[in-house]
């Protein structure tokens, strides 16, 4: 019997992971995607389970800088996850992530992340939804009812090549303010966020931005008209794959501006944080709806203590958490975290855990975006102490929920 190995995949097999991913997802990509995909690859660590030769287990990773709370973190961003048909409930998904945190612990990396394909597999490998997306509608077939006035500045629509260059410091700002959010590099700009792969008939990615020319932009959007219905005669619709503003009256020009585009109807964000402004200046719910609320970046702390000491706190703390981690022995065990605006440590203790809970909830309270108490109240985290999971959630907190929107 062949033995299942786990190893480096090396560059020469590059196709052979596009391959994979495109039978686990049932999927066939074009020849430029997958140029493209070779690219990202290129850049990406890669862990393969091979049966002899054969490819049939894959995870590759991104060298990310993710914001959290104070600042960034290196973060491994897993992309290209699959096993094949043939080789399922063998283990290897498992043998390959403990594979991929033994190289997070080499490289420094102290968190992991992910977009989940399927909810059900990724919580048993300690990962949870560190933030939420709201996908949003606007019908504008009529002029967009607000309850602020936009902000006067002109906007303008500019090429894509000015982008990374011109809109880098607005977003750089925006991730500064919100954890959960991926550092881009002029090559990652171009190649990923502006590269939009939209279908013939659709429109090219359009940039608008807002201030004057010569200035930094106080805010943008990035969005393109998909084709209408023929058949139907139905009006095009907006879809913005980003939007930056740096206050409330500049994201009400924005919004006006893409609820007016002529010869369309409607303009849909598939992801925005929950505590969009947009969803609290519109003057008509019934014009501004919410359709869809899901689970967005899936966060996992790979080195508990490394990644409780590295962000910043809201407030004093001082407790001790009794943390549950099957698969990273060094984050299983008793910590006593003391916590506030001057730093943190984290500790090995014998006292007595005022909260235990398993890595997969501290990952999911981690960025600031799921209370620990409303984890009690599930049943999940189990509170030894009253008042312990308030006093870790108050220490946790941030003004800006966590945001994730670039499902890379």
């Amino acid at each position: 019997m062949v033995s299942l190995d786990i190893r480096e995949i090396p560059e020469e097999h590059l196709d052979r992971i596009l391959d994979l991913a495109d039978l686990a997802f049932h999927e066939k990509e074009s020849a430029d995607k997958r140029e493209h995909y070779r690219k990202v690859l290129t850049d990406c660590d890669r862990i393969g389970a091979y049966d002899g030769a054969t490819l049939v287990g894959q995870i590759a990773a991104h060298r990310f800088e993710l914001s959290v709370p104070g600042g960034d973190l290196a973060c491994a961003g897993l992309d290209f996850v699959a096993v094949a048909p043939t080789h399922r409930r063998r283990g290897l998904l498992a043998r390959m992530m403990a594979e991929q945190w033994r190289r997070c612990a080499e490289a420094g990396q102290v968190l992991s992340c992910l977009w989940a394909s399927e909810n059900a597999i990724y919580g048993r490998f300690g990962y949870a939804p560190g933030t939420e997306g709201y996908s949003v509608e606007i019908d504008s077939r009529r002029p967009l009812a607000l309850r602020i006035a936009p902000d006067p500045r002109p906007l303008r629509l500019v090429d894509a090549a000015q982008g990374p260059a011109l809109l880098g410091p607005v977003y750089d700002a925006a991730r500064a303010l919100r954890p959960g959010r991926f550092a881009r590099t002029e090559q990652w700009w171009a190649e990923n966020v502006l590269a939009w792969d939209e279908d013939d008939d659709d429109s090219p990615v359009r940039i608008v931005v807002l201030g004057e020319d010569g200035a930094v932009p106080a805010g943008y959007a990035i969005y393109h008209v998909e084709s209408g219905n023929a058949a139907t005669d139905a009006p095009r619709m907006v879809q913005v794959q980003e939007l930056e503003a740096d206050s409330a009256p500049v994201a009400a020009a924005l919004w006006h501006y893409l609820a007016s585009i002529d010869l369309t109807g409607k303009v849909a964000a598939w992801v925005r944080p929950p505590d969009d402004p947009l969803l609290l200046f519109a003057a008509d719910r019934d014009q501004v709806r919410v359709t869809r609320q899901f689970p967005a970046l899936w966060i996992r702390l790979v080195d508990v203590r490394g990644a409780l000491t590295a962000r910043s706190w809201a407030a004093p703390v001082d407790l001790v958490l009794e943390v549950r981690d099957g698969a990273v022995p060094g984050n299983d065990g008793r910590f006593r975290l003391t916590a506030g605006p001057d730093g943190a440590t984290c500790t090995p203790t014998e006292d007595p855990a005022e909260l235990t809970l398993d890595v997969r909830e501290l990952s999911a309270g981690y960025l600031g975006g799921t209370p620990v108490a409303r984890l009690v109240a599930a049943g999940l985290v189990a509170e030894h102490v009253p008042g312990a999971a308030a006093r870790l959630d108050a220490a946790l907190r941030t003004d800006l929920l966590p945001f994730a929107h670039e499902d890379y």
